[in-house]
């Protein structure tokens, strides 16, 4: 049942934030023309393959490792400590903004850029507003000590988080 909740999930809140929204940004009356990128804007496909992989990765720790779902509102019951969470708090936040990042570079997009840091305005007040005071709340200690040792959103340097 779990692993259910997480494929509604994925394709209701992930899907719409990385599929939905870009296509009508792009396919907008109103879009502007492109950026001229040229053959740079292949390198656009990487972090979109990169951004879709983490996620997958993190919804799969949160599943069968937390027993829960990415969702806000069936969160994991067990703090994941383990995966991508060993280097970064929230690796799973990281690869959603990969993929319209690298659809921003892909399409040439401007306008998908501005989507792009919108987004990423939104994660960061969501995980320190919300988020994080919850996991505090819920986990205690245990996740005062996780926040110490591991950053929120990029790796340290040849660092990892040893429970």
């Amino acid at each position: 049942m779990v692993l259910m909740k997480t494929i509604i999930f994925t394709f209701l809140v992930p899907g719409t934030v990385t599929i939905l929204v870009p296509y009508w940004l792009l396919s907008s009356p109103s879009a502007p023309p492109p950026m001229q990128l040229g053959l740079f804007r292949y390198f656009g496909v990487l972090p979109i393959l990169i951004g879709t992989a983490i996620y997958f990765w993190c919804a799969w720790d949160f599943t069968f490792a937390g027993r829960g779902t990415p969702a806000p509102i069936d969160p994991p019951k067990e703090l994941v400590v383990r995966g991508l969470y060993r280097h970064v708090r929230n690796p799973m936040y990281v690869g959603i903004l990969s993929i319209p990042f690298g659809e921003a570079v892909l399409f040439a997009s401007r306008r998908l850029f501005a989507y792009t840091a919108v987004v990423f305005i939104f994660f960061f007040l969501f995980v320190v507003l919300y988020e994080e005071p919850v996991l505090r709340q819920k986990f205690g200690e245990s996740y005062r000590r996780y926040c110490k040792s591991v950053p929120r959103w990029f790796p340290r340097r040849m660092k990892s988080y040893k429970g």
